[in-house]
């Protein structure tokens, strides 16, 4: 039996892409699951194929909604919605202030609304699909990038801080998935995401085996493990070959 059985659970960000793919493995593997997304539509469309239930609107502040309509309970928040937002240090600080708000505070605030309740049952699960940029970085969305690097960072500390007390906390970290994000990031998702990218149900499936292991660090490409390593290790050797994509991107883009 999968530790997903019989649970109930909310996913954000659910209308389309790594969202909806989880939404339907929670569905498959005998969860009660709310859909959250902006866009209505698509999260009806979702909840109704997979029997859930829709609720739409900003995740930040569906937590009370989603527990009320899960018979008070969440056991397993999944922290899904991101932006892929791109540009450098010149962004607009509002494109910069979105992708704090969505890429980690909604984070915060979702556990801030869900940690008392676990604390006092001693159990619960907080997801977050942080992507490969949060362990690494990607070229072109310094935004991005660096507010996924928050939301990998807030997910260690939830996990450190509560794992003692029963709270369960599983950070995903895909490199190319084949999505509209994917799409969306043009010329250098081209360049350093889609030779590799993999369909949005392995992601599901690698959630799914690392939360029946209980593994903190979930990635759907192994080989970020050995970026990462890298990265840590020899931190001039990994940016040098960084710095080589991004040469190779700009000479691409002009």
């Amino acid at each position: 039996m999968h530790t997903v059985q019989n649970k109930a659970v909310v996913v954000t960000g659910a209308g389309g892409g790594i969202g909806a793919a989880l939404a339907r493995r929670f569905a498959a593997e005998g969860a009660k699951v709310v859909v959250n997304d902006i866009d209505a539509g698509k999260a009806k469309t979702i909840a109704d194929e997979i029997g859930g239930i829709a609720i739409p609107g900003d995740a930040s502040a569906i937590v009370e909604e989603a527990r009320d309509a899960l018979n008070g309970t969440v056991d397993i928040y999944c922290a899904n919605a991101g932006l892929a937002s791109g540009g450098t240090e010149a962004a607009d600080e509002q494109v910069w202030a979105r992708a704090w708000d969505v890429n980690v505070m909604a984070h915060v605030r979702a556990a801030h609304a869900l940690i008392p309740a676990w604390l006092e049952r001693g159990e619960g699960r907080f997801v977050s699909t942080v992507s490969a940029a949060g362990l690494l970085t990607m070229v072109g969305a310094a935004p991005y990038s660096v507010t996924k690097h928050g939301a990998y960072a807030f997910a260690e500390w939830l996990s450190l801080t509560y794992r003692h007390r029963g709270i369960k906390v599983h950070a995903i970290c895909p490199q190319g998935v084949r999505t509209d994000m994917l799409t969306a990031a043009g010329s250098a998702g081209d360049l350093v995401l889609a030779p590799t990218a993999i369909e949005p149900e392995a992601v599901a499936e690698a959630l799914i085996q690392g939360m029946d292991e209980d593994r903190f660090l979930i990635l759907p490409h192994p080989e970020v493990a050995e970026y990462y390593r890298v990265r840590a290790a020899e931190p001039d050797r990994w940016l040098a070959g960084m710095n080589h994509l991004q040469q190779k991107w700009e000479g691409g883009t002009k």
